[in-house]
């Protein structure tokens, strides 16, 4: 059975570091985030980001982030692996939730999702819930 999951998830801390800088102004970073979610999803998350920028400033990332959430009244956590970019101010990603990194009542779940950055630090996300 399938579901579709939407939302807005909000970013409450950011701490990025670089690990390489080149003259060209490139560079490749490790940043860890924490974020609150609301609508279908009502939790938290810690996510850590791999990003590798440009010298224009745009950037490819990927991640992973475990929700910890209440997903139609059952409470648990998933796991979310990240293939997203970053381009002209707007941050967007791919995810899939992984199989088996669900706990307590959300071990069963799979799926996919997108999200796509708003302002002020939100992203409205879709998830296609697999149950």
């Amino acid at each position: 059975m399938s579901i579709q999951l939407q939302g807005v998830f909000q970013i409450t801390a950011w701490d990025e570091q670089p690990y390489t800088e080149n003259d060209d102004g490139s560079k490749l970073t490790n940043a860890k985030i924490t974020q609150t979610y609301s609508g279908d999803i009502e939790g938290t998350s810690e996510l850590q980001y791999l990003m590798a920028y440009s010298p224009s400033g745009a950037a490819h990332f990927v991640g992973i982030e475990t929700v910890t959430c209440t997903i139609e009244g059952k409470l648990g956590s998933i796991v979310l692996q990240h293939i997203g970019k970053f381009e002209a101010g707007v941050a967007s990603s791919k995810f899939t939730i992984l199989a088996n990194s669900g706990n307590n009542a959300l071990s069963d779940l799979s799926g996919s999702g997108s999200f796509t950055s708003g302002e002020n630090g939100q992203a409205s996300y879709l998830i296609n819930l697999e149950k």
